[in-house]
């Protein structure tokens, strides 16, 4: 048996390939759609992923004022945060934070669902959250997906 045939491959600065991967959440559920970005993100589903490595695309996501939450999130779902000071915490719900601003509440969904240490910081920067139709990233030529299709 020849063991040279079953060499692990791992990935990395140099042989990793990053797209621009553009997403329309206009109608997703927030939860299932921030799961398939940050996905997307760590690059978990191509077939050279490797965990300590940035082998994710670059994602953007049009439409963030156009997402959906399920039940009575909008008034029961609380973004907590603390000044820093004694009796300094604050917070917002789903809907005063979609008011005032929209994209926020997809950056903080994702980035909750990606690694907690500098490489998850690294691969936050890769996401790009837009409110309207329209993106600053038309030069990259990102390809659209549809999140419908992914598993």
């Amino acid at each position: 048996m020849d063991t040279l045939s079953y060499k692990t491959v791992s990935a990395n600065k140099a042989t990793v390939t990053k797209e621009w991967v553009h997403v329309d959440a206009e109608g997703q559920t927030l939860g299932r759609l921030s799961s398939k970005v940050a996905k997307l993100l760590r690059g978990k589903h191509k077939p050279n992923f490797t965990p300590h490595v940035d082998c994710g695309d670059n994602v953007i996501v049009t439409n963030a004022d156009k997402i959906n939450l399920t039940g009575k999130k909008w008034d029961s779902k609380e973004y907590i945060r603390h000044t820093g000071y004694p009796g300094g915490q604050k917070s917002l719900t789903a809907a005063e934070l979609f008011e005032k601003n929209p994209e926020r509440i997809i950056e903080k969904s994702v980035k909750g669902m990606l690694p907690k240490n500098k490489l998850g910081a690294d691969l936050f920067r890769n996401l790009k959250v837009y409110a309207g139709t329209d993106h600053d990233h038309t030069a990259q030529k990102p390809k659209t997906i549809n999140l419908n299709d992914l598993k």
